[in-house]
């Protein structure tokens, strides 16, 4: 399992609709074996610039205890939901992968 950082931007909507799209993707990663370790809802800013005719979005952060194969299946679902205007996914360098590489070099 590993650590990433999920960012995502969703379409202005009403705050219900922006939920159940929120809501989508914390229940899609917990279908395929993820944990949301936490939760980051930013809210509406504004946009740096425009993206698909929206100059301001819903941010929100995740967390998220992975195998890769949830979060590109994520990544698909991503793509291809029209409330989403931009994510990234990001694996996190957390304490355990700090340890992990903190202690190859000494076994050498």
């Amino acid at each position: 399992m590993r650590k990433y950082e999920v960012m995502f931007i969703v379409r202005p909507m009403e705050e219900e609709a922006t939920n159940q799209v929120i809501d989508k993707f914390l229940k899609l990663i917990e279908k395929n074996g993820g944990t949301v370790d936490k939760e980051d809802r930013w809210g509406k800013r504004q946009l740096a610039y425009e993206i698909k005719d929206c100059t301001e979005g819903y941010y929100d952060l995740l967390y998220v205890t992975a195998e890769p194969a949830c979060m590109d299946e994520a990544d698909r679902v991503f793509k291809i939901t029209d409330g989403v205007l931009k994510h990234m996914i990001v694996r996190s360098e957390g304490p355990a992968v700090e340890a992990e590489a903190a202690e190859a070099p000494a076994a050498e």
